[in-house]
């Protein structure tokens, strides 16, 4: 297997990389088992999701590992 990177500026936010599939934060809370105000939190970078649950996001929003943001560290 290839191991690679992907530049920051070609990754996107976790409600980017939803919308981009025609997700709603309902159906994804759905499909993780998780509350919708969970998303919300997960998009709004308050918190994050575990390992488990970004590797289900990665398939679910079909894109490749490392290309989502999940937390924009602010200084």
């Amino acid at each position: 297997m290839i191991e690679y990177s992907i530049p920051n500026e070609l990754k996107i936010t976790l409600a980017a990389a939803r919308v981009n599939v025609g997700l709603t934060q309902d159906a994804v809370a759905n499909e993780m088992h998780v509350s919708k105000s969970t998303i919300v939190s997960w998009e709004k970078g308050r918190t994050s999701p575990t390992v488990t649950q970004a590797d289900r996001l990665y398939e679910l929003y079909k894109r490749p590992k490392d290309s989502i943001i999940f937390r924009i560290e602010v200084n």
